[in-house]
């Protein structure tokens, strides 16, 4: 079962997520907050495997908190030497825009998925799902926006330091060009000939060297890198 943590600065939104994502026999809501500071704290207590955070506060004060959520140095803060911590909250975020600005924004500060805000409730709950389960969710305006961007050399994902394609092995190179192309892990194992298991650990490895959080993230390196070509 994944556990939720609501970020809204509104009440309504609020109860109406709350409603909706508790009804779900595979989901639990553990919270909600109003505000960013006290979703930094709840999510450092709670530790909610999903932070679905509404994306309509000012630019500045959104990155910080999905940066503050994300960093599991916040979470090492509240968990003790003899208990494992797991991994960070992964954000959801539900947002109005398509600006590849403030995607590229998110994403640098640990974002793990996009969600236009008029998502049906079927979809936001998959969402949820699909981030918890740690591959992410991204909008097909968003996708096209990121693409474009990083095809003009706007953008500049990894963090600061991070390995470039070269301290990739060829076999994870096959494997995030396939993540980049859209393919499953399931349809990646069956095209390499290799484990479901092998590809998740090649993309836990790949993240790792190249200072991503998310698959997300390793797509628009991808393209950053020529690893893979934006359609014409």
């Amino acid at each position: 079962m994944a556990s939720v943590l609501i970020v809204d600065d509104q009440s309504l939104q609020r109860l109406g997520l709350r409603m909706l994502l508790a009804g779900e026999p595979d989901l639990t809501v553990v919270g909600d907050t109003a505000s960013g500071p006290e979703a930094v704290r709840t999510s450092a207590e709670l530790r909610p495997d999903v932070v679905v955070m509404d994306g309509r506060g000012p630019l500045t004060d959104d990155i910080e908190t999905i940066r503050r959520i994300a960093r599991p140095s916040h979470l090492a803060a509240v968990g003790s030497a003899a208990e494992p911590l797991g991994h960070p909250p992964r954000v959801l975020l539900l947002t109005s825009t398509s600006d590849a600005a403030y995607a590229c924004a998110a994403l640098r500060a640990g974002a793990g998925g996009f969600l236009h805000q008029d998502a049906t409730p079927d979809e936001l709950t998959a969402a949820v799902r699909v981030v918890a389960a740690g591959d992410a969710v991204i909008t097909p305006e968003l996708t096209r926006a990121l693409i474009d961007t990083v095809r003009h050399g706007r953008a500049a994902l990894p963090r600061e330091g991070a390995a470039g394609p070269d301290a990739l092995t060829g076999r994870e190179r096959d494997v995030l060009v396939a993540v980049a192309s859209g393919w499953s892990n399931a349809e990646i194992a069956a095209r390499l000939s290799i484990a479901p298991t092998t590809v998740k650990s090649h993309v836990s490895h790949i993240l790792a060297k190249i200072g991503a959080r998310a698959r997300v993230q390793a797509v628009a390196f991808a393209y950053e890198y020529g690893l893979v070509h934006p359609a014409a």
